[in-house]
């Protein structure tokens, strides 16, 4: 069996992690990056062969600087995959809720858990870098009153005692993670397509450029808008849409968009999923 070598944002048992072995279910060899840049410049060094970088949260909303990693870096989508976020406590082995004092976690987890911090306003929340690495350090210190805010592959990486699962106050918390290669990925089955696209401000332009895919009944699941750099209230639109860019029917809508546009780049068609996770 092959082991593919697949890049994350973070420490060894991050949920980046768990979405890499959710889209690659055959052996990976996990390859953690200190940051988004880094996982983006494993995967074009071919020092690993994928990567994969969080996209959006149901709660939190959208990681922007990702956003703008796709339309900087020369890198195709080929996978998504949605994960329920299980924020856990976890401890050195022989902790006890009454002993912990301080937790541990990335700023935005530890936001997640405020039900949790004010039932026990004893504890103190405490941010770090990241959820995997917040438990890593947890694990290395071994002092009874710390413990971190992680999910449960971190828990078994570390050798952490779970004192408390799905510690989150939504149960619907959700992230969709993105799988990024060098070059686009043979697949069959239904498609989803993500492009970027600008056009100089003028009035109806937004009209006219969704109007390409209402026009020809394709479904757009998602718009996101981030600013044009040195230019100022100019903006770049993100697009999901159901379809392969080499379906005649949505082909025929983005020449129709290029026409519209001053700026238009596909960044990956790839399998239409929807999973629990």
């Amino acid at each position: 069996m092959k082991i593919l070598k697949v890049a994350f944002q973070g420490e060894r048992g991050a949920f980046s992690e768990v979405a890499a072995r959710a889209l690659i279910p055959s052996a990976i060899a996990p390859f953690p990056c200190e940051s988004f840049e880094d996982v983006f410049e494993a995967v074009e060094s071919k020092r690993v062969r994928f990567g994969v970088i969080p996209i959006e949260n149901s709660l939190v909303g959208s990681i922007h600087r990702n956003y703008d990693l796709l339309l900087e870096r020369p890198l195709h989508i080929v996978g998504e995959t949605q994960q329920r976020i299980v924020h856990c406590l976890l401890a050195p082995k022989g902790a006890g809720l009454r002993k912990i004092r301080t937790v541990y976690s990335h700023p935005v987890a530890l936001d997640q858990c405020r039900r949790f911090f004010r039932e026990h306003p004893d504890i103190k929340p405490m941010s770090h870098y990241d959820t995997a690495g917040a438990a890593k350090m947890v694990a290395e210190q071994e002092q009874g009153d710390h413990a971190a805010i992680a999910g449960p592959l971190a828990a078994e990486m570390y050798d952490l005692s779970i004192l408390r699962k799905s510690i989150e106050d939504e149960k619907s918390n959700r992230t969709r993670f993105l799988l990024l290669a060098r070059k686009p990925l043979k697949f069959t089955g239904r498609a989803k397509t993500t492009i970027v696209f600008s056009f100089k401000n003028q009035p109806g332009g937004l009209f006219k450029a969704l109007s390409v895919f209402a026009l020809r009944d394709i479904d757009l699941t998602k718009i996101e808008s981030r600013p044009v750099r040195h230019s100022n209230w100019q903006y770049y639109f993100y697009l999901d849409l159901v379809g392969s860019a080499a379906d005649p029917n949505v082909g025929r809508a983005l020449d129709h968009l290029s026409e519209l546009t001053s700026f238009l780049k596909i960044l990956g068609s790839y399998p239409l999923t929807v999973n629990a996770g």
